[in-house]
């Protein structure tokens, strides 16, 4: 069996290399010309880190752990006005570049990786996938499985578009390296104000700034980073705290990880000789905490199924196991849930 894998995130890599260790060659393909960079800490939540474990990447990652002791929310003037600190648990907390790196060197010994190139059309039959290329030659699978994230193209071309499946949660978030010295070491600070949240999350000598707000209008898909910027710089104009260096710091950042916080709904993962995972079939979105995780855990699921060689019988398994995970973690998240993340938080305190 090949399979060719669209995304080389987190799901796609996960799941190259479960099939891998199951004697299946899969091929990855990403529309970015290196590694999918960007984004701020990520979390490996309960089963995950098993799962990490099992894969023999669970000390790399423990190696980069970040160790974040609280969050702190602050006035505009920078007084802590209330201090949350995390309960205790088995959880690991890293940067997203980080596991995206221990995940593509445990990989390309053993994965085809095409870098810079994305499907561009899928035609299915009895025996396998004809998949065309925007600039590779056309070539023919057996198996084709879309780990390419919210606005995925595998899903748009074999399912439909994302305005059917896309439930829009009504904020918009993005974050951005900055300097470390705006942050406080080990700890996320946040400043808010009705509508809008500002922080900076500072880890490992290294430091992320953190903006969710609630946009006028639904944004739509902004793809060019100057789009994304205006957005952002705009929603934030008049705000105090440190906000405009943080702005600053990322209008001069060469790309920024942003996008409105949406969840997938779909009725079914799979079509045919094609199947979906991660947040291209279930992004539950950032309010859950359990992102990273559901990817990890859907790519183990779904390899497991594929290893019996019948892919219409792995699917089906792969759903009836998984679906009622994301089911759990999806149930609840809705527009008004979105208030946990911009909370008048000082008000509140007070």
């Amino acid at each position: 069996m090949h399979v060719l894998i669209s995304g080389a995130g987190i799901a796609g890599p996960t799941l190259a290399h479960r099939l891998s260790r199951l004697g299946i060659r899969s091929t990855v393909v990403e529309r970015s010309d290196g590694r999918r960079g960007g984004g701020g800490p990520i979390d490996l939540r309960g089963r995950t880190v098993e799962l990490a474990g099992r894969m023999g990447i669970l000390n790399e990652v423990e190696a980069v752990r970040t160790h974040t002791e609280g969050v702190s929310f602050v006035d505009a003037d920078g007084r802590t006005v209330l201090a949350v600190d995390p309960a205790v648990s088995g959880d690991l907390e890293l940067e997203r570049d980080d596991l995206v790196r221990i995940l593509h060197d445990a990989t390309r010994n053993d994965v085809e990786y095409v870098f810079d190139d994305s499907i561009r059309a899928l035609a299915q039959d009895d025996a396998g996938v004809d998949v065309e290329f925007e600039r590779g030659a056309p070539r023919r699978f057996d198996l084709v499985l879309g780990a390419d994230g919210l606005h995925s193209t595998v899903r748009r071309l074999v399912f439909g578009p994302e305005s059917s499946f896309a439930r829009y949660l009504g904020l918009y978030s993005a974050s951005v390296g900055v300097d470390p010295g705006l942050g406080r070491e080990n700890r996320g600070v946040l400043h808010q104000e009705p509508g809008r949240t500002a922080g900076v999350y500072s880890y490992r000598g290294k430091a992320a700034a953190f903006f969710a707000f609630r946009p006028r209008e639904f944004p739509g898909d902004l793809r060019e980073t100057a789009q994304q910027k205006k957005l952002v710089t705009e929603a934030y104009a008049g705000m105090g705290w440190q906000v405009p260096k943080l702005l600053a710091e990322l209008e001069a950042a060469e790309g920024i990880y942003a996008d409105a916080v949406s969840q997938i709904h779909l009725p079914s993962w799979s079509a045919g000789r094609v199947a979906l995972l991660g947040d291209a079939a279930y992004c539950a979105s950032f309010l859950t905490g359990m992102g990273t995780s559901l990817a990890m855990l859907g790519a183990d699921a779904l390899a497991e199924g594929l290893a019996t060689g019948d892919h219409r019988a792995a699917f089906a398994r792969y759903e009836e196991a998984f679906r009622p995970e994301v089911t759990r973690h999806q149930a609840g998240i809705d527009e008004s849930a979105a208030r946990v993340v911009l909370p008048h938080a000082v008000e509140h305190a007070i």
